[in-house]
């Protein structure tokens, strides 16, 4: 079953909001996503999360009732979501998720159906649902789809990508994914792009995934807002540059919330079932990254916080 615009703008009336206040993931994902929402919906940037700690500006504290999470997935009720992990265990959605636009939970893919995980970025399914293309064959593809190294699971997971480009209707992803599958693609990941992003700092590690041809290591990295200020304008600049869009103003930080986070067994969630786990343990945001692996974050409560 294709998933529509128009049921999820229906059900998600907030997407269609101009001027929302957001908080992104610390990282490349979450930063050209943020460039995204700027130009295009003229939301206002407002903090950080990267799973650890929540970096706040007095405007995030303000109008934290009000705040989307982007390429996060939190749980509180209060707080609305835009993601691509994996979060249910059948087909329930978990209390705190029914206000979140997250692509999984719309195609009812759950830990069960691992292998039909949204392969995409955050970015692209923004970029679907307000029907942005891209059709030029140049630099600025390489930074769309370097996004949660999207090219990379293109390239290998091409069953579950035609899954997905047949769920999501009218978009022109041919275009748009016309030449990643070639060492000529690689060639200019490898020899511009990387090269690019490790001279301004914006990756710091291998991740997991290898291209198909070259056997070129994907990079990423979490970047800190403490002192990653420049590697943040440094980008937005280089997606204006290129893409066009309109870099969003960095937020004044004001304050830093620690929280803890941990890594169990799916198993240990199974026995003791989802629901009651997240509810005892008051967890603040959460994702299933693999089939066996369930990892969480709680605070204090942010949503009490002063």
């Amino acid at each position: 079953m294709q998933i529509k615009r128009k049921n999820i703008f229906k059900k998600y009336k907030w997407l269609k909001e101009k001027k929302r206040p957001f908080i992104i993931s610390s990282d490349y994902d979450g930063l050209i996503c943020a460039s995204f929402l700027s130009h295009y919906l003229n939301w206002e940037l407002v903090g950080y999360y990267d799973y650890n700690s929540i970096w706040l500006s007095e405007d995030a504290h303000k109008y934290k009732k009000k705040i989307i999470w982007v390429d996060l997935n939190i749980l509180p009720k209060a707080g609305k979501s835009i993601g691509g992990q994996i979060v249910s265990m059948d087909e329930h959605t978990p209390p705190g998720f029914e206000t979140s636009f997250n692509a999984n939970i719309i195609a009812n893919i759950t830990s069960k159906d691992f292998k039909q995980k949204f392969p995409f970025s955050t970015l692209l399914l923004l970029m679907w649902l307000y029907n942005i293309q891209y059709k030029k064959n140049d630099i600025g593809k390489l930074l769309i789809l370097h996004s949660d190294n999207s090219w990379m699971k293109i390239q290998k997971y091409q069953s579950n990508v035609n899954f997905w480009i047949d769920k999501l209707e009218n978009y022109n992803w041919d275009v748009l994914f016309e030449g990643i599958d070639s060492i000529d693609y690689e060639n200019k990941i490898d020899q511009f792009l990387y090269s690019k992003l490790i001279q301004m700092g914006a990756v710091s590690k291998f991740g997991k995934l290898s291209s198909k041809y070259l056997n070129i290591k994907s990079r990423e990295g979490m970047l800190n807002p403490d002192w990653d200020g420049d590697i943040f304008l440094n980008l937005f600049h280089l997606y204006a540059e290129i893409l066009g869009w309109t870099p969003p103003q960095l937020p004044n930080i004001y304050k830093r919330i620690e929280g803890k986070k941990f890594k169990l067994p799916l198993s240990h969630i199974k026995a003791i079932g989802l629901n009651k786990f997240l509810k005892d343990n008051k967890i603040f945001s959460y994702a299933i990254t693999n089939p066996t692996n369930f990892s969480y974050t709680i605070f204090q409560s942010y949503y009490k916080n002063d």
